[in-house]
């Protein structure tokens, strides 16, 4: 009975190979082959599957849609121009313009197979900018020309600012994913990559920078941004295990002391140049900039410009032959942002050397009475500080009023021709510095926390 079951087993075997054994000899080599080439071939594989990855991002400060910080703004778009770190403008959305009528007339032509991040392509008709002073033509999907009321020679930088679809979505690498926007301020905003969707980063906005600290420490953000100290209570974030220290320094803000021209004391130009001969060369929190503009700027040329080294012999005899010659002591009150304590402590430290009493008063927004202010401000891409110093202008906290002031600054936003600007603005720099409503301080250093 075995031998036979033995022999129907062979018998069913052999018939088997018989009708099937020829497609099974070629689908074993096929899957050999196969099998070699999955072997060869599986990196390459590996490398075209998407990727995931999220990075969360913390600031301080209360930004609206409208104003989101340079960071967030690179990322998801870019305008018709850019602008380098030196100030000096460069092609963006367009590729080349033409100034005509005196400075009046631009004539930008957009580059070609422009998408924003939908994939929707870029022309004329959506590039949209709120100029009032400005009537704008397209006169093709490739063209779009802006003719200006006057000249106004910071226009290039004007035209830099990001372009949004309808949709509000930009050019950048990055498409808005998730916006939070609480009392007009935007909260939290989520970016996802523009050709991997599955990588994404998130900036959260933070109150305070006490409250991005925190936010940091209880793991809530991968990244803590543009913090002026690693210090939370007693505790060195930058010693924390798998975290790294990033140094900054920030180009775009300028600490300073704004001199109230209008007091009856701080109106003697003398006082006011003493107090800039009695500063420090060094502040331990930023580094030391005399003028009004980056040494980044194509305007910047500190060997033209008059220097304000330390110098209490001459800070003294300055004061020896001001209107406060005749005190017993010159008594200021200097008003400051918290943030700038420890600064406002070197200041009072270097102004006693000149035996001068500084009470300090610490506001939270800029006071509209005070004799010294210790606060900043931001630089613009462009050269033009017209809002800041012009007589006219209600931005300018120091009540400045110079004739001469006035017609450079004028006379600098309606000059095209970057050398004839540049002049203008070694003069704006000389005469500004010579009449002191301000004395310039520093660029502050800031830290990135990463968590590796």
């Amino acid at each position: 009975m075995i031998f036979l079951k033995r022999r129907l087993f062979f018998w069913l075997l052999k018939a088997y190979i018989k009708k099937w054994g020829r497609s099974f000899f070629i689908f074993f080599v096929l899957g050999c082959i196969l099998f070699v080439l999955l072997l060869r071939f599986a990196s390459g594989i590996v490398v075209r599957i998407p990727s995931a990855s999220h990075t969360s991002i913390g600031m301080a400060g209360d930004y609206k849609v409208d104003g989101l910080p340079r960071l967030v703004l690179q990322d998801i778009s870019m305008g018709l121009t850019r602008v380098d770190e030196d100030g000096r403008i460069k092609p963006g959305l367009a590729q080349s313009w033409k100034i005509t009528q005196g400075g009046k007339k631009y004539e930008f032509l957009l580059k070609e197979n422009q998408r924003f991040a939908d994939g929707s392509m870029v022309d004329s008709s959506r590039i949209i900018y709120s100029f009032s002073d400005a009537v704008v033509e397209r006169p093709s999907k490739q063209k779009i020309i802006f003719t200006l009321k006057d000249v106004y020679s910071p226009f290039l930088v004007s035209v830099s600012r990001p372009i949004f679809n309808e949709k509000f979505v930009g050019v950048g690498d990055y498409k808005i994913k998730k916006i939070d926007i609480n009392g007009g301020f935007v909260r939290n905003i989520v970016l996802a990559n523009s050709q991997n969707s599955f990588v994404t980063k998130s900036y959260q906005f933070y109150p305070s920078q006490n409250a991005l600290k925190l936010a940091f420490l209880l793991g809530e953000i991968d990244q803590a941004s543009g913090i002026m100290d690693t210090k939370y209570k007693n505790f060195d974030l930058s010693t924390f295990p798998n975290t790294s220290k990033r140094n900054i320094t920030n180009f775009n803000r300028l600490v300073t002391l704004f001199y109230n021209t209008k007091n009856s004391t701080l109106s003697d130009e003398k006082i006011r140049s003493a107090l800039s001969y009695a500063l420090p060369n060094t502040f331990t929190r930023g580094l030391r900039n005399s003028t009004p503009f980056s040494p980044k700027s194509w305007v910047y040329d500190n060997g033209l410009l008059p220097q304000k080294n330390q110098d209490i012999q001459k800070a003294t005899d300055l004061l020896k032959s001001s209107s406060a010659s005749s005190s017993a002591g010159l008594r200021i009150t200097l008003k400051a942002f918290p943030k700038y304590r420890h600064t406002a402590e070197e200041i009072v430290s270097a102004l006693k050397k000149i035996k001068v009493e500084v009470k300090v008063e610490y506001v939270d927004s800029v006071p509209s009475d005070f004799q010294i202010f210790l606060g900043d401000f931001q630089l613009s891409k462009d050269p033009d500080q017209y809002s800041l110093w012009h007589s006219s202008q209600p931005q300018n906290i120091s009540n400045y009023q110079n004739l001469r002031i006035d017609k450079l600054l004028e006379d600098g936003r309606k000059t095209t021709d970057i050398e004839k600007r540049r002049k203008i603005y070694e003069d704006f720099q000389k005469y500004l510095l010579a009449d002191s409503p301000a004395s310039f301080l520093f660029f502050p250093y800031e830290y990135d926390l990463i968590r590796k």
